[in-house]
């Protein structure tokens, strides 16, 4: 029993959650127990999936690892591809298998459409308002089509070409700026990757002295953001308390999500001062006319739009930087695909000029070596939870109402039984063409799948690629006297490395005016 409390209190701080437990346990200690042993006794045909034994009262959550990825794919080593886990008051079921996220993404797409909002997702988009959240219905589908077929389409990242090429190019400069010297790959990456998404949004970017340090403390907004959501949360468990805030979860995420809206109300205030100029456009400026649209079906609010705007800073910069930075590691441990992918680039591009976008479709291996990563450290591996928006049957058991469902494509993606030499990074086993992420072959989608598949695919395919193609074509990478490789990964609503990857730059290319 000490074991477990261990494992649990290192995912929480230990006084906030000490406090949070015991209040919750001198409340609800009789009417729980009472509830949890009357539902527990009641019989459901069919049966709820198997799972580990739980305790009144806490149900499961004493015995959790904080990595939560592999305790999933070590109870369906126990359990079967199906798991029920008990977490407080919430029924969480678990899938492990291909078989069974096809019933739930595709033949029950509509049912399992809906989400169970944490508390820190409805504080940081403005009570759920954003895409990832809203549920399943008119709402929702007005804001996808907003980010599919305006935001994020084909034509319309086609227009941002320019603003693309011109951040990396300045990101490669900085690297050369570097030369010898330790830089953080991550750290650099989230800072590009975040001046392409608030150009496209506002048109504003981080140049010059102030790009390390407000790089520095924009990622750790983000970072922070993205673990409150990861974090379990006493008032997600047992909802009757979530107005007490125990963990203090809420209001931590309040703190965080303010640091955007200040941002985000800015750049709405000047955009509403200055008059359009011709050839001038970005997202706010298309949303605040969408927001005008007194003749539209479904208004989009300012609420809304704030919150796509959330959206767009936290979907679309961490998980393309943290890509990135696997990615790099991985090669950094294969040194042979590092050379077939720089001799690749060399051929397509030549080594007396930089990469472009157009140069892309001409580098296949490149392709696979994305693919590959994403297959080795899916960026969401455990998807954003779905809740059954009724009772169904999954693989021959009873998936209640309002559950909550974990997808582990992360074990999906590492089952020996679908990959041959799971664990091992081989690009090679993508370049046949056979697997894509459109989210129709469930023993590979990174995105998802259904109905709540990714809306910034191509935006992050994209982005990855051109990054990752100008890295690898304009430098060598070593890592610095001393240091060595760590691979390990950090489990969150979104994968991170764990120890931050840090290399050495030495330029490639003869001419120095090619980083200018």
């Amino acid at each position: 029993m000490s074991d477990a409390w261990s494992r649990w209190l290192l995912m929480f701080n230990t006084s906030d959650f000490t406090y949070a437990l015991t209040v919750t346990v001198t409340v609800l200690l009789v009417i729980s127990l009472i509830t949890l042993i009357s539902i527990k006794t009641k019989k459901i045909s069919p049966p709820l999936p198997p799972g580990p034994k739980s305790l009144p009262l806490v149900g499961n959550l004493l015995s959790l690892d904080p990595d939560l990825h592999t305790y999933f794919t070590t109870l369906g080593k126990t359990y079967g591809p199906i798991v029920t886990l008990w977490l407080g008051h919430k029924v969480g079921i678990v899938i492990n298998s291909p078989v069974l996220a096809s019933e739930v993404l595709k033949h029950h797409d509509t049912i399992f459409a809906n989400r169970d909002v944490p508390a820190a997702g409805e504080e940081a988009t403005y009570g759920g308002k954003d895409i990832v959240w809203t549920p399943y219905g008119p709402k929702w589908r007005m804001l996808r089509r907003v980010c599919v077929s305006e935001m994020l389409s084909k034509s319309t990242l086609d227009s941002f070409y320019e603003l693309r090429r011109r951040e990396i190019r300045q990101t490669m400069g900085y690297f050369y700026s570097r030369v010898g010297l330790p830089v953080d790959i991550g750290e650099q990456m989230f800072l590009t990757t975040m001046n392409v998404v608030t150009n496209m949004m506002w048109g504003g970017t981080v140049k010059g002295d102030d790009r390390a340090g407000l790089g520095t403390e924009l990622r750790l907004v983000v970072n922070g953001i993205t673990q409150l959501l990861g974090m379990p949360n006493i008032s997600d468990f047992y909802p009757g308390l979530a107005r007490f805030d125990l963990q203090g979860v809420r209001k931590k995420m309040k703190v965080l999500a303010k640091k955007f809206d200040d941002i985000f109300e800015t750049a709405i205030k000047q955009r509403k001062e200055i008059d359009e100029q011709e050839g001038s456009k970005d997202f706010l400026q298309f949303l605040l006319k969408l927001r005008d649209d007194k003749e539209a079906k479904m208004p989009l609010t300012m609420t809304h739009l704030k919150a796509l705007l959330m959206d767009m800073v936290t979907g679309g910069t961490d998980t393309t930087s943290n890509s990135l930075e696997f990615a790099l590691a991985e090669l950094m441990n294969k040194p042979q695909i590092i050379q077939r992918v720089q001799e690749e680039l060399d051929i397509a591009v030549g080594k007396n000029k930089m990469v472009e976008e157009s140069h892309l479709s001409k580098l296949p291996y490149l392709y696979a070596v994305m693919k590959e990563i994403l297959r080795l450290h899916p960026i969401l591996p455990l998807l954003v939870p779905h809740c059954p928006s009724e009772t169904c049957v999954v693989g021959g058991y009873t998936v209640p109402k309002g559950s909550r469902v974990f997808i582990n494509v992360w074990s999906i993606h590492r089952d020996p039984s679908i990959w041959e030499n799971p664990l091992e990074f081989i690009p090679e086993r993508f370049l046949d063409g056979q697997w894509d992420y459109s989210g129709k072959d469930f023993k590979y989608f990174p995105f998802g799948s259904g109905r709540r598949i990714c809306a910034g695919i191509a935006m992050a395919e994209n982005m990855f690629l051109f990054s990752l193609a100008s890295l690898l074509h304009s430098f060598d990478w070593k890592l610095p006297e001393g240091q060595k490789l760590d691979l390990s990964e950090k489990f969150g609503i979104v994968l991170k490395k764990k120890v931050p990857l840090v290399l050495i730059p030495t330029p490639r290319l003869s001419n120095p005016e090619l980083y200018q």
